[in-house]
């Protein structure tokens, strides 16, 4: 786990939480693992300008879920084949990208349906177990697992099942779709998909730069290195970012904005 100390992601969600009127231990424990890693991977959407963030690091259940997206509330639009719904001001912003696009003789439409934007924690529960479930039978028929650490792992409560799969994935058995990386490069653990705060897109288009270019000029940006498709609404302009906390990482020439936890020495 990193430390907060000196790591400019953490001093700005500390600045985004003080506003909240809460703190980094409350909002994500550090002797919570699981969730400190969950930030880690999927928080550049809490420093986001113009919406409103999620109040906890990890959502515990459908109720927390349901709730937060009330109050926010939220807006559809058709994108191709599909209605989307995300929040007023991250659909407005990916609309105008739409028409943008559209005068450059191009298009921004949804990847897998409805998905692509807002989702209930049921749907996050289902991603999940589509990664989980298969995975344990891989494992049990290779003989890394037997099957009553895998019935005992199915019967574990959801934040417990995570700590311990990403145990799991420390000594090689992996949960990803190709069971050769981490679960979390494949979906977000249960309640922490940025698509439950409604600030999430999956573009189809995701390959093309032309896109990319004007999504990020509506403030969109890829922020989950594992997840191509995946755009999160920051409302900011990239020159904006890098006092966010965030830092440009640049894979399979995409360009990512990922939460900076690097340690600075402020040292004169």
């Amino acid at each position: 786990m990193t430390s907060e100390r000196g790591s400019p992601f953490y001093d700005a969600l500390g600045r985004v939480l003080e506003r909240l009127g809460t703190s980094l231990q409350s909002f994500c424990p550090p002797c919570d693992t699981v969730a400190r890693r969950v930030l880690e991977e999927y928080g550049a959407m809490f420093v986001a300008e113009g919406v409103r963030v999620p109040p906890v690091c990890v959502f515990g259940d459908a109720a927390e879920v349901h709730a937060f997206q009330r109050e926010a509330t939220w807006r559809a639009a058709v994108f191709g084949d599909a209605t989307v719904e995300l929040q007023p001001a991250a659909l407005e912003a990916l609309v105008a990208a739409r028409e943008d696009t559209r005068a450059l003789g191009l298009d921004i439409t949804a990847r897998g349906g409805a998905e692509a934007g807002r989702r209930g924690f049921d749907d996050s529960l289902r991603l999940w177990r589509s990664r989980c479930d298969p995975a344990l039978e891989h494992w049990c028929a290779r003989g890394e697992l037997t099957t009553e650490e895998a019935e005992r792992l199915r019967g574990l409560g959801l934040r417990e099942q995570v700590a311990a799969v990403l145990e799991l994935e420390d000594r090689g058995v992996f949960f990803s779709k190709d069971l050769t990386k981490s679960i979390l490069y494949s979906v977000a653990a249960p309640g922490a998909s940025q698509h439950l705060a409604m600030l999430a897109f999956d573009a189809a288009e995701f390959r093309d730069a032309r896109v990319r270019d004007v999504l990020a000029r509506r403030g969109w940006f890829q922020t989950v290195r594992s997840d191509l498709p995946h755009f999160t609404f920051l409302g900011l302009t990239e020159r904006e970012l890098p006092a966010r906390g965030l830092r440009r990482v640049e894979t399979d020439e995409q360009v990512f904005w990922i939460p900076n936890t690097k340690a600075v020495n402020r040292e004169s």
